[in-house]
């Protein structure tokens, strides 16, 4: 089948007609004799093309257009009719119609018309559909966690994602504050143009003063063209700026021009580049602090911080350890083409017991290693690492002087992979001290 075709026009035996010439190149065609009936159809089903004349009993098919590509902005509309006018056809084409010919020219002119809107349809589904599996990737559904806190912050960024408003989001390392961000850039209006993330501490000031906001030729050594910027590219979208609290003094000057007029000067330039983005900031720092000890601009700190989220560590809500281990060890499970293990409780307990200060991303990297290493069907507490099974144990002897050294010993052997030459160079002992503490703590 070609594609599908929906044909409107209150004229019986030319709807036929043009119905019988469509059919027989392969097309599913339908046909209906006025607006309101073209409408319901739209509604019920899927169509590549809608054939549409331009004087219908209950409506001008001109503005027509515009209903039928508010209901199907995947559908082309090819207008017909009986007295073009130049007018009419620049309106229609306005109105996100494919074409405008008249029906004297429609012989000739239908079918070569009628396969180039279908493959611009076909186009356009496709461009739906993977911005719809973008959009579903990235949306608030996705976050994992039926935690009170969590669901809170869920809450407050999906009332945000509406807004324009710069938001700055608040949380110790890897708790999640870019998955939030964007969840926020997909739930808004802005989830068709560009999502950029930097992260601020990764790059020294120059340089990171030249990725935001780009440079002239001959700004420096080595610019040898225009170069734009993040900001630049995220213009109509979103920019992501992690690890705000790391900014120098001077960008966080600029960042602030910004925020308050929407332009800034580019690295050489003289004249202001103008940009239309929406901010949102996040910090595992207490950037209110920082402002009263003078390390952060406190202006730019109440700029961005119009409206703030605070994502809880992951040891302050336990019960979302569990789904979050699971939905982990199917997502390395499927990518290295393994079997989902199951798990057993004691590996839940374990996993509730540690106090994850790497938060969500420890928790997925340890999840990710449980694939690579491990082949049997169900995971014990047994397979995990030593500090998260003994992190219990080591918490309630933490003033043991001999649990403690026994400790440093197994991550260092850990960490070395069983090499204890290398495991005494990094605990500074000799090696035969170090076989005589295995000994004695029966870690051989």
């Amino acid at each position: 089948m070609q594609g599908t075709v929906l044909i409107i026009d209150d004229e019986e035996k030319l709807r036929g007609l043009l119905a019988k010439i469509v059919s027989l190149e392969g097309f599913k065609v339908v046909e209906t004799a006025n607006a309101k009936a073209g409408l319901k159809k739209l509604e019920e089903e899927e169509f590549n093309v809608v054939i549409c004349d331009v004087k219908l009993p209950d409506a001008n098919g001109i503005d027509l257009t515009k209903k039928i590509k508010e209901i199907s902005p995947a559908t082309e509309v090819i207008m017909l009719t009986a007295y073009g006018t130049i007018a009419d056809g620049v309106k229609a084409i306005k109105n996100g119609a494919f074409d405008y010919i008249t029906k004297g020219d429609d012989n000739d002119k239908i079918l070569p018309l009628l396969y180039r809107a279908t493959d611009k349809s076909v186009l356009q589904q496709r461009l739906y559909t993977l911005e719809k599996k973008v959009n579903k990737q990235h949306s608030f559904d996705t976050i994992i966690g039926s935690s009170k806190q969590l669901q809170e912050a869920i809450v407050l960024g999906r009332k945000v994602a509406a807004t324009d408003a710069t938001v700055l989001l608040l949380g110790e390392t890897g708790t999640g504050k870019e998955v939030l961000a964007e969840a926020i850039h997909y739930g808004s209006s802005r989830r068709n143009k560009n999502y950029v993330a930097v992260n601020c501490s990764a790059l020294g000031k120059d340089i990171l003063e030249s990725e935001l906001f780009g440079h002239k030729a001959g700004a420096y050594t080595g610019a040898q063209k225009d170069t734009k910027g993040l900001f630049e590219e995220a213009t109509g979208g979103t920019i992501f700026l992690d690890e705000i609290g790391e900014m120098s003094p001077d960008l966080q000057a600029k960042l602030l021009r910004v925020l308050e007029t929407n332009e800034f000067i580019k690295v050489g330039d003289t004249k202001p580049t103008r940009v239309d983005v929406r901010v949102i900031a996040a910090t595992n720092r207490d950037l209110l602090k920082e402002t009263e000890n003078g390390q952060f601009r406190s202006d730019l700190y109440y700029r961005l911080a119009v409206f703030q989220i605070s994502l809880p560590p992951l040891r302050e809500r336990p019960k979302d350890i569990e789904p979050l281990a699971k939905y982990f060890l199917a997502l390395f499970a499927a990518k290295v083409n393994k079997p989902i293990p199951e798990i057993s409780a004691e590996f839940i307990e374990k996993l509730k017991s540690y106090p994850w200060k790497g938060n969500v991303r420890e928790l997925k990297n340890i999840m990710e290693r449980m694939v690579i290493l491990f082949d049997s069907s169900i995971l014990t507490a047994d397979d995990l690492p030593f500090e998260i099974r003994n992190s219990s144990a080591l918490s309630s002897a933490s003033f043991n002087l001999a649990e403690i050294e026994k400790y440093h010993i197994q991550k260092a052997l850990e960490h070395t992979k069983g090499n204890k030459t290398e495991a005494a160079h990094l605990l500074h002992i000799g090696l035969t001290t170090l076989y005589r503490k295995l000994e004695e703590y029966k870690l051989s």
